[in-house]
């Protein structure tokens, strides 16, 4: 049986040994992999008296230590170690090992993929290759020989720079690799494989020629030049906004399909999911192309915030994730549209982050225990973490905060850090005492504002009420408010913004307020007139505001923060669609708000498309008591009707105005007006017309570019059922032999909302296409279903079964992603007393599945204590 063992924060304590330098040798063959591994060990703690190195899975062949031979009796070796007894300053210490890749379903250590020997280390997997003190606080320098057949490996790659290559004898040759910058074991990597590459140079601000390659499977050469370009963008940017220079002569990047997480920021080495890396116009989406630029530029600034400065130890992971998402948001911004990227970045906050805070699994972005830290790679660790950063530059302003990093970097390069050590490097430029915004790293949950305001016109004074609650913690503890700036304005008739003068609150800037209190009440002077409220401005804080006294068609209209247009939208129409659910009638305003967004031709196409989006089921879901998806589902279906009759010229006129269906560019503009179109097709497509239907089928096939097709199907498949059979055939026919497009196909079938999809989504299980063992596939099939309302919620529970039967077999294979599919469980606790019951049904046969995991035992037993 597993042991389910749970680690404590309060609990760690400095490695007793570090190693100072580790030399390995690889020998790579079909059947096994041998591993050779020299470490020079130092003593930290004079009176430690046992060398304890992690490894699991290894088969151990030889051990020395300074030149002497062990046998069985001189160390301890257990599933998870090994112990020597080491009572000296010093050692030198070999291993030789065997490992077995082609086994390694977990994809944790070294693994295949394809024919494509690769590896993957954080957090703990190097303990799979070979025996080392497996913790992000011990860095060494490490050397790499790797040795393998020529033929099926003429790529060798790791960390560092190259610096020898040697033909062998029977086939063989080998290459050497240096990395002369100290890192901790997870960032070690290594690929071997017969790849396909293109190759680019950068030349850094010093005047530095640093060599850039990609490599991918053959065949996929030509989908590898945007990734290119973003990492050349991204190497840029980094030298302009933070002055951080790339330090090694190399940069390589590698795409595989098998890969547990996004990308890995391997010291001059990145292994990448290859979807965030191949890309053209007719296999990726316009949101492909974003996201490969977005994860290009995150995994690069990890060069800095996460490689030469690491974190200490595994609770403090948001010190270099919410950091580096941070740094690739506020890139994205600057390549593209500042609004329409804090849009997205919000509405994903809350479409995930706020549902995990809320929730039974919610955590701090620092937690303080963890059973398995697999499951600690979160929204709240990293677009939480996001989040508390962006807060810290708001509190200091640009120059400041640039300052601060500037100090962070010049203290902190090369050692494995705590967040203390980071917030002291802000402190040292904060205007005001960080001491209470540090709980943001302590504490979870949401805080909620309740905001009420009066006005008084004979003394043209605005009082501003702000009660701020937070909820307990999932300990049920009291919790202690948090600080944070509170981005307002207060807006007169026309939408000009009067200013902020009040003497009870600090002003952080002209618009900004400092919040640090449970109750504040704060008098705005000189204000002439009664005023608007535009709140929150620019999400400055991640928090709920309730506050009846919102104008949302006048913001909607008139407020001249481009978020809070969006954001009066978006909770003008949460409003509509819980009234349609309560019985109500729809605000005419609402209608006619939504017509004067959809007839004002100055809004950028982009930005009108976020405007234009109705709130999902997702974000219902979470204000409901007891979730009632198909309530939600109605009556968002009836609220696109009416504003498709209500609008149906105008749709379709400027659908047909936007429509450029040989235009597959991925320049702004062609991205905007392409959301744009598919925003307003997928109104009309609810009134069920046969002529929208043909119309949406001519858009599929005339279209040169994915993002086109996709929409196209998407819609066809959940409006259309009559006509969508031929379109999904063709589909299918065009790209079952490109993995990353069928991706998309599986996750088309199993978002459909219409009846039967369970069945279909069984039955694509035995499709040729479909592999259980590529994390992809199965995100794509198991937890797109997962991740469908209307189907995993569907009142029979058989949506429950069959997820609960995916994450008991694929645990088997691969816990990491059984946790996650796991997760979808998470609204146990706001359910029906019926849908409760069936759910807890199968929450109870997963965990006591014998030899469950830790990845899936620590997330069902979290949900099952609601």
């Amino acid at each position: 049986m597993q042991d389910h063992k749970t680690i404590y924060f309060k609990d760690y304590q400095p490695s007793a040994y570090t190693v100072e330098t580790c030399s390995l040798e690889f020998i790579i063959e079909n059947s096994s992999t041998r591993v050779e591994n020299i470490m020079e060990i130092k003593r930290c703690d004079p009176d430690s008296k046992e060398l304890k190195l992690d490894g699991e899975m290894l088969d151990l062949e030889l051990i020395w230590v300074d030149d002497v031979l062990y046998t069985e009796e001189m160390y301890i070796k257990t599933e998870e170690a090994l112990t020597l007894p080491l009572d000296c300053d010093s050692a030198r210490i070999r291993i030789i090992n065997r490992i077995y890749p082609d086994q390694n379903t977990a994809l944790e250590g070294l693994y295949r993929s394809g024919g494509i020997w690769c590896t993957q280390n954080e957090p703990e997997g190097f303990r799979r290759i070979t025996y080392f003190i497996d913790r992000p606080d011990v860095m060494a320098k490490f050397t790499t020989k790797i040795i393998a057949n020529k033929e099926t490996c003429p790529v060798l790659l790791s960390n560092g720079n190259l610096r020898g290559t040697a033909t062998l004898d029977n086939g063989k040759h080998l290459a050497l690799w240096e990395d002369p910058i100290p890192k901790p074991c997870y960032l070690f990597a290594l690929v071997a494989g017969d790849l396909g590459s293109i190759t680019d140079t950068f030349t850094t601000m010093n005047g530095k020629k640093v060599d850039l390659a990609i490599y991918c499977d053959k065949g996929n050469e030509n989908k590898c030049h945007h990734a290119m370009r973003s990492l050349k963008k991204s190497m840029e940017w980094d030298e302009y906004t933070y002055g951080r220079e790339y330090d090694l002569e190399v940069y390589n990047i590698v795409a595989v399909d098998s890969f547990n997480m996004g990308a890995m920021e391997n010291k001059g080495l990145n292994i990448f999911n290859s979807h965030y890396v191949l890309a053209d116009e007719e296999t990726a989406t316009d949101t492909d192309f974003m996201g490969i630029e977005s994860v290009i530029a995150h995994e690069y600034f990890h060069n800095w915030t996460g490689n030469r400065i690491t974190c200490r130890n595994w609770f403090e992971l948001t010190l270099k994730e919410g950091l580096t998402v941070f740094r690739d948001q506020t890139f994205s911004a600057d390549m593209n549209s500042e609004l329409t990227q804090r849009i997205d970045d919000v509405r994903a906050l809350r479409e995930r982050q706020f549902v995990e805070d809320a929730g039974p699994t919610a955590h701090p972005i620092k937690p303080d225990h963890y059973m398995e830290i697999n499951n600690f790679y979160t929204a709240t660790v990293y677009e939480k973490g996001a989040e508390v950063i962006r807060m810290m530059y708001t509190v200091l302003g640009r120059e400041r905060f640039r300052r601060a990093m500037d100090r962070y970097f010049e203290n902190f390069d090369g050692q494995a850090v705590g967040t203390e050590d980071f917030l002291w490097a802000m402190e040292s430029e904060s205007p005001v005492d960080l001491t209470p915004f540090k709980r943001w790293y302590s504490q979870e949950r949401t805080p909620t504002l309740k905001i009420t305001s009066e006005y008084h016109p004979d003394s043209a004074i605005l009082v501003l009420h702000i009660i701020q609650s937070v909820p307990k913690n999932t300990r049920h503890q009291e919790q202690l408010p948090y600080a944070f700036p509170l981005t307002i304005g207060l807006l007169s008739e026309s939408g000009e913004n009067f200013d902020l003068i009040t003497s009870d609150c600090i002003l952080l800037n002209k618009t900004t307020l400092w919040i640090t209190d449970q109750v504040s009440e704060i008098t705005f002077s000189a204000i002439p007139t009664h005023p608007r409220l535009s709140l929150n401005r620019h999400f400055s804080a991640p928090v709920i505001i309730e506050c009846d006294q919102l104008d949302y068609p006048f913001l909607m209209a008139h407020d001249s923060d481009g978020f809070v247009r969006y954001e009066a939208a978006n909770r003008f129409g949460i409003e509509i669609l819980e009234s349609m659910m309560s019985g109500g009638e729809v605000d005419e305003r609402y209608i006619e708000s939504y017509g004067e967004i959809l007839v004002d031709d100055s809004i950028d196409p982009m930005l009108k498309a976020q405007l234009l989006e109705l709130p999902t089921i997702t974000t219902l879901m979470q204000r409901q008591e007891v979730i009632d998806v198909n309530a939600i589902a109605e009556a968002q279906e009836r609220l696109k009707q009416i504003l498709a009759k209500r609008y149906f010229d105008r749709l379709k006129s400027d659908i047909q105005a936007l429509y450029e269906p040989t235009n597959a560019g991925i320049d702004g503009r062609s991205m905007g007006k392409r959301a744009l179109k598919n925003r307003l097709l997928g109104i009309l497509m609810s009134l069920n017309d046969p002529a929208v239907s043909i119309m949406c089928q001519d858009h599929y096939y005339e279209a040169h570019s994915m993002t086109e097709r996709i929409a196209a199907l998407d819609l066809l498949e959940n409006y259309a059922p009559n006509d969508v059979g031929e379109a999904l055939n063709d589909f299918y026919t065009r790209y079952k032999d490109e993995t990353l497009v069928m991706n998309k196909y599986f996750a088309v079938c199993a978002s459909s909302r219409r009846e039967g999809t369970l069945t279909r989504v069984q039955a694509l299980q035995n499709d040729p296409a479909y592999d259980p063992k590529v994390p992809n596939l199965v995100r794509a099939l198991i937890g797109s279903f997962a991740r469908n309302p209307v189907a995993f919620y569907d009142g029979s529970g058989e949506g429950f079964k069959f997820v609960a039967d995916k994450v008991i077999e694929i645990d088997a294979l691969n816990p990491q992603i059984a946790s996650g599919l796991a997760g979808a469980f998470k609204n146990y606790g706001k359910l029906s007393a019926l849908q409760k019951a069936q759910m807890q049904t199968q929450l109870e046969r997963i965990k006591n599945h014998p030899n469950l995991s830790n990845n899936v035992f620590e997330i069902i037993t979290k949900i099952l204590k609601v």
